[in-house]
């Protein structure tokens, strides 16, 4: 079965906001049903499959300002959790590529409890599965590249060659594979066939934005942009990923881009979300992927403003008595 999608390609006219106007600065993304995020919360609760060097160091942006903050296993949740604290979603792709990580239910059932989620389970769903993005993304004209999926060895017939086909839950530039023709793209999906995550769910396959060797990440946290970088491809790479040998560079985006991620990210209804942006030959930018559980370090700063701490005080401009005269640190 082929599922071609109709969806903006890259030449398409602006979305709405792309002038840098109205989505630089919004109040907060809103979400329809959900908790509203308390006033004086008693903990944040960071809910991911294991710890990282972002997660260690958001928690420590909490401290920073004198609140209680921990990376929890999901399963920990409904133990820890109460209403009045904040529980920030942030699970993974599985390393199986085929679904993200356990805890989706854990964050389901806290929300149904009346307590606040940041990046709630359908967020992290519509992030991590690159199909949902994808028709996310569409409903709403983000421009991205042409997309078909695929659960067999048919060939799309709709999409230009050269091709990238991907995982529909991938991560860490792992089984993407770039096709030039048609005749390589029949053999990659053979191939693919051995793989569970295929067999599960297919895959994605996406018409080749002709690499710039860089691409942008922009960090979009409370509906504005609060970090960025430009990731480098390695020698002889066309992918940017860092597990695959790229770097990062300082970069401050301009209005364009930010108000590409926002967009994005109000259209998963994300959080704090991460967006990848490709440059467009001729001019403009393309969304790539958006990511539920970004890793970022201190160099997405912007402005001599630390991210993580932009970050912490995202949650706390929602979350007025969000400080240290509110809650204190365990003794």
């Amino acid at each position: 079965m082929i599922t071609e999608l109709d969806q903006p390609r890259h030449h398409h006219p602006p979305f709405p906001g792309s002038d840098g106007d109205t989505l630089l600065d919004p109040a907060p993304v809103a979400a329809l049903d959900r908790a509203p995020v308390p006033a004086g919360p008693r903990a944040v609760w960071i809910a991911a499959g294991r710890s990282t060097a972002t997660n260690e160091l958001l928690v420590g942006a909490f401290h920073e300002r004198g609140v209680r903050a921990e990376r929890v296993e999901p399963t920990e949740l409904g133990r820890l959790a109460t209403p009045g604290d904040v529980v920030f979603g942030r699970l993974d792709v599985a390393p199986t590529l085929d679904g993200v990580e356990d805890g989706l239910w854990e964050l389901r059932r806290v929300e149904r409890r009346g307590i606040a989620v940041l990046n709630r389970a359908s967020t992290l769903l519509a992030c991590h599965d690159k199909l949902q993005t994808v028709l996310r993304l569409a409903r709403v004209g983000i421009p991205q590249p042409a997309t078909a999926h695929v659960d067999t060895v048919r060939v799309p017939t709709e999409l230009g060659f050269p091709v990238v086909v991907k995982p529909r839950f991938g991560s860490w530039g792992r089984d993407i594979v770039l096709c030039a023709t048609e005749e390589e793209l029949t053999a990659c999906l053979k191939a693919l066939g051995d793989r569970a995550w295929f067999r599960r769910q297919g895959a994605l396959v996406q018409e080749l934005v002709p690499p710039a060797d860089f691409d942008l990440r922009l960090v979009v946290a409370g509906g504005r942009v609060v970090g960025a970088v430009e990731r480098v491809a390695a020698r002889g790479e066309w992918r940017t990923n860092i597990a695959l040998g790229g770097t990062r560079r300082p970069v401050e985006p301009c209005a364009e881009t930010c108000a590409l991620a926002v967009a994005a990210a109000s259209a998963v209804e994300g959080d704090i979300v991460g967006v990848d942006l490709l440059p467009v030959p001729g001019g403009g930018w393309s969304v790539l992927e958006v990511n539920g559980a970004v890793d970022f370090t201190s160099a997405y700063s912007l402005a001599g403003q630390d991210v993580f701490e932009a970050i912490a005080r995202v949650v706390a401009d929602a979350t007025p008595d969000l400080d240290a005269s509110a809650v204190g640190l365990p003794g």
